[in-house]
Order: C-alpha cells, then sequence, then structure tokens
C-alpha cells in the first residue's frame, strides 16, 4: 500500500464522502451542528464561541486560494461561531521557510486550531510536531501534509487524475493510440502530484502514446512554459495531439507557448481547478476541459472540522471524517474527499453558474461574448 494513497477505492472513497456530506447535513437539520453543542450533541465543548483558526496557504498563483478557499473559510467560521470567532491568515508565497516561519508565529501565538495547505509535504512535518507537542490540532488541508495531523480534507486527487485523461482519451477517439502525448505533472514536492498522476497514467496507459513527461517546481506556470518549449522543439508543434496539464496555470501557459508555436488549432489541453480564465478559454474552444472541485465543500467543511475539534464536538466531527487514508509518517488520518466532475463547454451551467461560483457577466466578458453565444450561454 502506498502511503500517499487513500486506503479505499476509488467508488468507495466518493461514497463515504457523500455520506459524510449527508450526515453532517442531517446532524444540522437535527440542531446538532448549528449551535454550540446543540440539542443533538453529547458533548461537553471543549471551548466556546471564542476561536481562533490559523490558515496557512501555499501560494497565490492559484487563484482559487484567495478568490475561494480563504474567503470561505472565514465566512464559515464567523457562521459557525456566532461571529465570535476568528481566521489568522498567512500565505507562503510559493517559500517553503516562509510557510515554516508563519506556522511557528501562529503556534507562538496560540492559535486554537490550524488549517494547513502544506507547500512541501515533508519539509512541513517538523512544525506539525510543534504544534502537536503544544497541543494545537492540525488539520491538512487540500494536501496531506506529513508529521500527526488530526484529520485532513481535499478531494478525491486520484479521481482528479483519471478524470482529466479519461476526457483526454475520449476526445481523441479512435487515433488515442498513436497519438503524441506531453505530460505536464505539478510539483513533486506536492504530495497530491503523485495522486494526480497516478490516477492519470491509469487511464493514459497503453491508450496514448506518452513521448515526453514533465515535473513542474512549484506549479509554476513559466517552468510549465519553458517545458513546453523544450517539448515543441523535440517533437514539432504539429506532432503534439494533446497536453495532460495537472493544473489551469499551467494549461495556460501551455496554451501560450503552442500560439507562439505558430499552432492555430490548440490540440486539447486539460486543467484542474475551474480558474476564471480557464472557464473561459473552454469556453472559446483553446482549453479542452478543466477540474471542477467543489471549493464550496472543501472549505466550509475544513472550517467545520477545525471548529468541531476545537469546541469537542466528536459526533459532528466524526460525521464529517468517515474516510481514512495514509501519509508516509502516520496511519488512518480520518479525512473527507470531495467529488469531483469534468467541466467541459456542455456543462458549464451545471457547475460554475449552478453553484454560484462564477456569473454569465464574469465569464462571457467582451473577448468572449460570440463564444459564449456559441454555446447558448446567455
Amino acid at each position: 500500500m502506498n502511503a500517499r494513497t487513500p486506503r479505499t477505492p476509488a467508488v468507495r472513497r466518493l461514497r463515504t464522502a457523500l455520506v459524510a456530506s449527508a450526515a453532517a447535513l442531517s446532524l444540522t437539520a437535527c440542531g446538532a451542528v448549528d449551535g454550540l453543542g446543540g440539542a443533538g450533541s453529547s458533548e461537553s465543548p471543549g471551548k466556546g464561541d471564542d476561536i481562533t483558526v490559523g490558515l496557512l496557504l501555499p501560494d497565490k498563483q492559484t487563484a482559487r486560494f484567495e478568490r475561494f478557499d480563504r474567503p470561505l473559510i472565514t465566512k464559515e467560521v464567523a457562521t459557525l461561531t456566532n461571529g465570535k470567532g476568528k481566521v489568522v491568515y498567512a500565505n507562503a508565497e510559493a517559500s517553503t521557510a516562509q510557510q515554516s516561519r508563519q506556522f511557528r508565529k501562529m503556534i507562538a501565538d496560540r492559535v486554537d486550531v490550524i488549517l494547513l495547505d502544506a507547500l512541501n509535504s515533508k519539509a512541513v512535518a517538523p512544525d506539525v510536531r510543534r504544534a502537536k507537542e503544544a497541543g494545537i490540532p492540525v488539520i491538512a488541508y487540500d494536501r496531506l501534509a506529513e508529521g500527526p495531523i488530526d484529520a485532513y480534507v481535499s478531494h478525491d486527487n486520484e479521481l482528479v487524475g483519471e478524470v482529466q485523461a479519461r476526457a483526454l482519451v475520449e476526445e481523441l477517439g479512435p487515433k488515442a493510440e498513436s497519438s503524441k502525448v506531453v505530460m505536464m505533472n505539478g510539483d513533486p514536492a506536492d504530495p497530491n502530484t503523485a495522486l494526480f498522476k497516478r490516477g492519470a497514467l491509469a487511464q493514459l496507459k497503453g491508450e496514448v502514446n506518452i513521448v515526453k513527461r514533465y515535473d513542474t517546481a512549484k506549479w509554476a506556470p513559466e517552468v510549465a512554459k519553458a517545458n513546453m518549449r523544450e517539448a515543441i522543439a523535440a517533437i514539432g508543434a504539429s506532432g503534439i495531439a494533446a497536453v495532460y496539464s495537472a493544473n489551469d496555470g499551467m494549461a495556460g501557459a501551455v496554451i501560450d507557448a503552442l500560439k507562439e508555436a505558430g499552432v492555430k488549432d490548440i490540440p486539447p489541453v486539460t486543467g484542474q481547478d475551474a480558474n476564471l480564465d480557464a472557464v473561459q478559454r473552454v469556453v472559446s474552444g483553446e482549453q479542452f476541459m478543466t477540474v471542477y472541485k467543489s471549493f464550496l465543500l472543501e472549505a466550509t467543511n475544513a472550517a467545520k472540522m477545525a471548529v468541531f475539534k476545537v469546541q469537542g464536538r466528536d459526533i459532528e466531527f466524526d460525521a464529517l471524517t468517515q474516510d481514512s487514508v495514509d501519509s508516509p509518517t502516520q496511519r488512518d488520518i480520518p479525512a473527507q474527499l470531495v467529488t469531483v466532475v469534468a467541466l467541459t463547454k456542455k456543462n458549464i451551467e451545471e457547475t460554475v453558474l449552478l453553484d454560484g461560483v462564477y456569473t454569465v457577466d464574469q465569464i462571457c466578458t467582451p473577448a468572449y461574448a460570440a463564444d459564449c453565444a456559441a454555446i447558448g450561454l446567455k
């Protein structure tokens, strides 16, 4: 068993994540979630509403962190604590050393709980241990950190890779086996990268011809662009049938490199995160697809885990963590894995528009008005 692999099969992982969400909703309906302890809770709260949640995010290049994750977590903490709880926030800005300094400051300031999106899952382990020694729970958010964490909330990251690769194979159709595909993976220091890659390769191996593979330090678009230029020089722009890109930032860089090489008909390029510019590229046809992950579910459930952990509300906490995962340093970590969906031109209305992530006006700016009209977005 690979230590970074969720310990349940993909289908069961999805089922348990959905059951956990349903259980939490059921508890809310019974009054166990909304109030402090609530009528349905048998535990005595460990602390009242005066809670300080430390939030550590890894970078500002990934648009969703600042645009969605941070404000959603802040709002949910306030809601759960009757406006008395607060979030202390720090962003590592792609610096492992800076994230460590920020982590240690939160420990020194005696926050009640830390939500950690680790820039480097291994490097952060000593700080996780320091928090444990100080009696501060740490909940790994989006990326599985090493060290003695108390819980983990993310999406089914192996499924993300499967969804991306399956969409690519289906789009290539009968010519898939002879198609030359470039694989642009994420940062090897991010544990999610291995899961995305594993899921993608499960779908791509034997189905396409992977001619070039790259890892992308710190998920940096400029690194992805340089790698794509190298691939174009080696293969020839016209010889590339598709590009597996692990996220939207890299997808945009890949597409720019192809355009600069004179490619007019961009081959299928995948992505992840449903960034606004990526959704617009999907609308225009420049990017084939992106993976939409419900930021609302991930962020709000992370906030609930943090508050419930501090307040000693074990029933509610357990309802949100019915799955389990292993890290290289710890087994059977309570977890919730949120499901994902492939976003293409065909389902923009049923995904980011329906969930209120974006409005039609935000997507269909003048530059994309004609493309929006062509697919019925108005």
